[in-house]
């Protein structure tokens, strides 16, 4: 009858608040008390009681009700704070005012005449004195909730903080998401001012919150002893605190470098970045922190941690449904590249052992499984991007060639090689039955192939006939003509080629023996025809295809055992709108490998050298490549490609190194054929094995990487795609109570059944 009686009386005060016409003083606090010191409401009990028409109601028929509302429900904030809460029912107050916040908030920031109400001046209110002496001096580090990062003890979990701590996170979460309200910028920055206020030297307690947040989440065991079906016998409170830790931890490192004047340690430097204490300019202390963490030991931690939780979902076991699968892996792949963007310290180790393939098959596993998902795309791009990032660095590469010996339950043909071998087979299918959305990613999946080519030491016959198929997708003239950069793709692939063959030759006879059976495709390149009537006919073939790829003769083979095909969205599903990210050439820069095997940025002026055509990848630049693409659009914005614009990028196909591999080995493979009867290509692969070209390929080139450079674009790109997850997540929790939709803030389009 108690709480019966308290949510009886909690919806008449807010039957109270919506009915009164007149401003109820602040000082009424026989009124005001009815919200939060003679209830003990959960947060469901909150969201049902206030419904989101009567917030409007008071907000737009009495504002200052609603003023007043927010204003002492901070003000026992405040007072929970300065007393630090040591009774019962103190608690019980904080606890009822922050969710009332958490359920008032959104309907605040939805209306631009409220934006800077939280950060107005209130008359006549003052702030408490430090009165709590022992409060305000305490070292809050003797706080931290978890061990890990700096912090070596482990307190005894308790159920009550954690769940307390969740409600706190959930208030904080809905301050930060004001920006979801908000127009983008012009140029598509902008700060938050509640994120940068929370990250301020003004937060005397930011660096054990940035802590906790970070060991919470990178301790967490969902598997624990791993007891099957432990997670349906016991409730797991300490799951949601993680999963809102995570949340909250990648809003405050939302942080543009581009147009921010703080500095950051990018761990290349000689000094130490723990002795850089007073960095002069504006700081985000949260990234400020990230960036100076270097100890071994604390990047294990990190590292192990978001490993076991990224790999959770992809666990096997004999008994159906029997281990916990946790939810918020998007939110760790946000984190984690956070973590390498601002501390290349973290970055190198990495990449320094190989478990960086803990990181790697999850993301592909991710990759795969919602490629024909329209609503998951911008899973499809994080971890995507975290590739090219990873690809960018020459260990990357190296460690690809580790064998692939657990096997994960994908759809994907049944293979024994390297890891290399996963990625490149993973990307195969990506772009030939992923949905359409995918196709402005085929320009980063080749780059990251690109990148890691001259690593390579030996390459499936699987993967090698993926790639050859590619290829032979690629260069067919409805595909070349079809779009303006289409012919890039056929450049990113014949880079990989020549990269193997002059530098990993060796051990590559299966992608030796797969482009001799497939050299038709290169003879084809090379006599592309560009005259007017040819390119008219591939046009009318384009017009028919239904479909940019074909799989005919991609040898798809069984697949992995315990797969399931990659399912498309379900009917009703939300389709998130994200902003456009930039083009290849804006999310990469050139760096050559010196002799040393240091990356040496090109400037634009030297890409245009090679005269013998080695660097023959060059794209034209980009101005050279608007003026084309203007002249040879029609009126109607169809693209009609011109014999003058097929030439252009023709001759620079760098096709030399293959042909001449070709003009060597094909011979010798036909007259082996001819004189012993060989039928079986395990013969023919046991001579390329022992085949040498020392001395007959044209000098190695130069090797070419393409590092991931940050820009406002992919920053942009970020904060909608994050803002997303957590929307979706969070507040469709509670949908069914009526949360606001941002529709005029950074992304639209939000609507059906919540899943991204």
């Amino acid at each position: 009858m108690g709480s019966a009686d308290s949510k009886l009386n909690f919806r008449k005060a807010v039957i109270q608040l919506t009915t009164k016409t007149q401003p109820v003083e602040a000082t009424d606090e026989a009124f005001w008390d009815q919200f939060w010191a003679d209830t003990a409401t959960s947060v469901q009990d909150v969201f049902i009681l206030v419904p989101a028409a009567e917030i409007r109601a008071v907000r737009e028929e009495s504002p200052s009700n609603l003023a007043t509302l927010c204003y002492k429900a901070v003000e026992k904030l405040v007072q929970g704070a300065e007393s630090g809460c040591h009774s019962e029912k103190e608690k019980q107050i904080v606890l009822n005012c922050s969710r009332l916040l958490t359920r008032v908030l959104p309907y605040i920031f939805e209306d631009p005449d409220w934006r800077g109400f939280f950060w107005s001046t209130v008359p006549g209110a003052g702030r408490a004195g430090d009165s709590a002496e022992d409060v305000h001096s305490l070292d809050s580090c003797e706080y931290i909730w978890e061990a890990g990062v700096g912090f070596a003890h482990s307190p005894q979990p308790n159920y009550i903080h954690d769940v307390n701590r969740m409600e706190l996170l959930k208030l904080l979460l809905t301050c930060f998401s004001e920006a979801m309200y908000l127009p983008p910028a012009p140029d598509g920055g902008g700060t938050n001012p509640w994120v940068q206020f929370f990250c301020s030297t003004e937060n005397r307690h930011a660096l054990p919150l940035f802590t906790s947040l970070l060991n919470t989440v990178c301790a967490y065991d969902p598997v624990g002893y791993g007891i099957p079906y432990n997670h349906l016998l016991f409730s797991d409170y300490r799951e949601p605190l993680v999963e809102e830790a995570a949340q909250v931890l990648i809003v405050t490192l939302d942080h543009d470098r581009a147009t921010s004047t703080s500095p950051t340690v990018d761990g290349t430097t000689t000094g130490t970045a723990m002795d850089d204490m007073d960095p002069p300019g504006p700081e985000n202390l949260f990234v400020n922190y990230l960036s100076r963490i270097h100890r071994e030991e604390d990047f294990q931690f990190i590292l192990k941690g978001i490993a076991r939780l990224l790999s959770n979902p992809l666990l096997q076991t004999y008994l159906p449904n029997s281990t916990k699968k946790i939810q918020f892996h998007q939110e760790l792949l946000v984190l984690f590249w956070k973590l390498c963007d601002f501390n290349k310290k973290f970055l190198f180790f990495v990449l320094k052992s190989s478990d960086v393939l803990d990181i790697l098959v999850p993301i592909l596993y991710f990759l795969n499984d919602a490629r024909a998902d329209h609503s998951r795309v911008g899973l499809m791009h994080i971890g995507v991007f975290i590739l090219l990032l990873l690809s960018g660095e020459r260990n990357f590469g190296v460690r690809l060639n580790k064998p692939y010996s657990v096997r994960v339950p994908m759809d994907i043909p049944v293979f024994t090689g390297t890891h290399a071998d996963l990625l490149i087979v993973v990307f195969h299918k990506i772009i030939t039955s992923g949905h359409q959305r995918l196709q402005p990613l085929f320009d980063c999946l080749l780059t990251i192939v690109v990148n890691v080519s001259p690593y390579l030491k030996s390459l499936s016959m699987v993967a090698a006939n993926k790639l050859l198929h590619l290829l032979e997708a690629f260069s067919t003239t409805w595909f070349l003509f079809s779009a303006a950069q289409n012919h890039h793709l056929v450049f990113f692939l014949l880079e990989a080629f020549n990269n193997i063959i002059q530098y990993q030759f060796d051990g590559n006879s299966n992608l030796v023996y797969a482009i001799i059976r497939k050299r038709s495709i290169f003879h084809q390149l090379a006599s592309l025809p560009a005259d007017p009537p040819a390119l008219h006919k591939a046009l009318q073939r384009r017009r028919r295809a239904p479909e940019p790829l074909s799989r005919t003769g991609s040898q798809e083979g069984a697949s992995m055992e315990g797969s399931h095909p990659a399912a498309p969205a379900e009917p009703g599903t939300l389709k998130t709108s994200l902003v456009a990210t930039p083009g290849i050439d804006k999310l990469t820069e050139k760096s050559q490998v010196s002799e040393d095997g240091t990356l040496r940025s090109l400037e634009p002026t030297s890409q245009q050298s090679s005269a013998d055509g080695s660097l023959a990848t060059e794209e034209p630049d980009q101005t050279w490549r608007e003026q084309r693409r203007l002249s040879s659009t029609s009126a109607s914005g169809q693209w009609n490609p011109t014999s003058e614009w097929v030439l252009s990028w023709k001759s620079k196909l760098p096709l030399q190194t293959i042909m001449r591999l070709l003009q060597v080995l094909v011979p010798q493979v036909e007259k082996i054929c001819i004189d012993k009867g060989l039928t079986d290509e395990s013969e023919i692969l046991r001579f390329l094995q022992h085949g040498t070209l020392v001395g007959l390929l044209p000098v190695p080139h130069p090797i070419l990487i393409r590092k991931y450079q940050a820009n406002s674009g992919t920053a942009m790109w970020f904060r909608t795609y994050m803002w997303g997850v957590i929307y979706l997540s969070l507040f469709c929790k509670v949908s069914q109570h009526s949360l606001p939709t941002p529709s005029a803030g950074m992304w639209t389009h939000l609507s059906g059944t919540t899943r991204m």
